[in-house]
């Protein structure tokens, strides 16, 4: 199964609220989520980045829940609907933000030579995972716990108040648990290539 079709089979199967529809459409028809990087030079730097991204998020979402201690001890249950949407999602602020362009670099002769790459162009500049959450509530609803999720899966790696962060995730924990995995998938699965 390629990852467009395991993105589409996962969607449709878990996603079902109104305008789930909608937010599919604009994703994978206007928007280039299929097609785009994850960055511009780090991990999933390369087309079809974000997709393959989202989709790492999603397993190692999953993996995390089904944890014994996270269910046991620290209760926590989402539903499959749930789960997906932040996983699978997280990221939509980086729909139509990237551009192909070039850059010199170095060989390792010590030659120059012209390197195809990506070129950030965010055209709606709206920050990271608020960008996320205000992009898909255009589309459906969230709830509080989804939009935190989204909100915060940077975790402490981002520029926010540190005691933002910390409360974010005391009062969300599915907003830790999405930052755990983005942060398994960013840099254990996919690295710097």
């Amino acid at each position: 199964m390629t990852p467009r079709e395991r993105f589409k089979e996962l969607y449709t199967t878990h996603i079902k609220r109104e305008g789930a529809d909608k937010l599919y459409d604009y994703l994978t028809s206007t928007g280039d989520f299929l097609t785009a990087p994850a960055s511009t030079r780090f991990h999933g730097a390369y087309e079809g980045g974000l997709l393959e991204h989202s989709l790492n998020v999603y397993d190692c979402l999953v993996d995390y829940l089904n944890r014994p201690r996270v269910k046991e001890t620290y209760g926590m249950e989402y539903s499959d609907e749930s789960i997906a949407i932040v996983s699978l999602l997280h990221d939509v602020c980086k729909v139509n933000c990237y551009k192909k362009g070039t850059r010199n670099v170095k060989d390792a002769n010590g030659v120059w030579q012209t390197v195809p790459t990506y070129e950030y162009d965010d055209k709606l500049p709206y920050g990271h995972g608020e960008k996320s959450v205000y992009i898909i509530s255009g589309y459906m609803k969230l709830t509080r716990e989804e939009a935190f999720a989204i909100r915060y899966h940077m975790g402490f790696s981002s520029t926010d108040d540190e005691r933002n962060v910390g409360a974010a995730f005391e009062m969300f924990p599915l907003a830790y648990a999405l930052s755990v995995a983005d942060s398994e998938a960013t840099f254990f699965i996919e690295g710097k290539k």
